[in-house]
Order: C-alpha cells, then structure tokens, then sequence
C-alpha cells in the first residue's frame, strides 16, 4: 500500500514537471492586444511549438519584455529574421509590398523605419497598434525571449477555444 501511494506521488509529480516544461499559463494585462484579446483573458502557452520549426508571421506569442525580464508581454509577430519593415501613415509594409491585417479594427497612424530583421530576431505589433509598446518602442526581439506561442484561451468561457493563426498573401 505504502509503496502504491509512493508510485502516484511520483508519478504525479512527474506528470506536473512535463506539463510545466511544455505549456504556461498566461493572464493579458493591458489593452494592447484589443480587440481580439482582452485584459483578464486566460490562455495556455505552447513552450515547445518553436522547438521544432520557426515562428511564422501572424503567431501571437508570449515573450520575455526586452526592457523588464521579470514582465511578460503578449504580441503578433509580424516581421521575420532578413525581412526589411516599415510603416507608413500606419500600414505595415514588408520588402516595399502592404501587410494585410483583417484582425485590425482600429484606424492606425505613424510612420517606423525601414529597418530589416537580423537573424534570430523578430519584429512584433500589438494588434492595439496606438496602444501597445512594440518593437516600433524598444526594437526587434530576439528568439530567445520568446515564452511560446498563444494555443488555447480557457477564461472567460465566451472566449474558450483555440488562438486562431492568420495567413497572409504573400507568405
């Protein structure tokens, strides 16, 4: 009996470990993503998605802050490594040629760069764009802040479901 209670305890401790190692939990804090995510909103992390293949335009990722690494931030990643970025009168515009976005909602102004994506880098918007701290604020992001990638929003039940990935035209 002993050794029975022992096995589930370690197994259950294990089972937590693996679980911890692959997925996180997140809370969005602030409006930058509105309209498609909310403050309060719950989502599970993938940690393990960009273990076997590379971040792909339209992912909305969790990452480190590159100004605060004990804050966790929450973006679309919309320019990739060797990608030359700009904005004009808001639109974003990669290689000279205009980003869709049908998940923007809200009229977007300003100008950024040009500027390209290193290597191992990405550039990242907030779907809010005149309320977000961005990479338009503090640059390009580098792979190795990257958490995961938004997989599932389980809290509030209106919002339960997997995080849909955009495509684009010209990808």
């Amino acid at each position: 009996m002993l050794r029975e209670i022992i096995e589930t305890v370690v197994l259950t401790a294990l089972i937590f470990i693996a679980l911890r190692f692959a997925f996180q939990n997140f809370r969005i804090e602030g409006q930058s993503m509105e309209p498609n995510f909310h403050e309060g909103q719950f989502l599970i992390i993938n940690k393990l998605e960009y273990r076997f293949h590379p971040p792909e335009r339209g992912d909305v990722i969790v990452f480190h802050s590159p100004d605060n690494p004990q804050k966790d931030f929450i973006k679309r990643i919309i320019g990739l490594p060797g990608e030359q970025i700009q904005i004009q009168d808001g639109r974003v515009l990669i290689h000279g040629q205009p980003l869709e976005e049908p998940y923007l909602t809200n009229p977007v102004s300003g100008n950024w760069g040009p500027a390209t994506v290193a290597p191992d880098q990405y550039f990242v918007l907030g779907d809010n764009r005149n309320n977000s701290s961005d990479s338009r604020n503090w640059g390009m992001l580098p792979m190795a802040k990257m958490i995961g990638k938004a997989w599932i929003s389980y809290w509030p039940p209106p919002t339960w479901g997997l995080v849909p990935h955009h495509t684009y035209a010209f990808d």
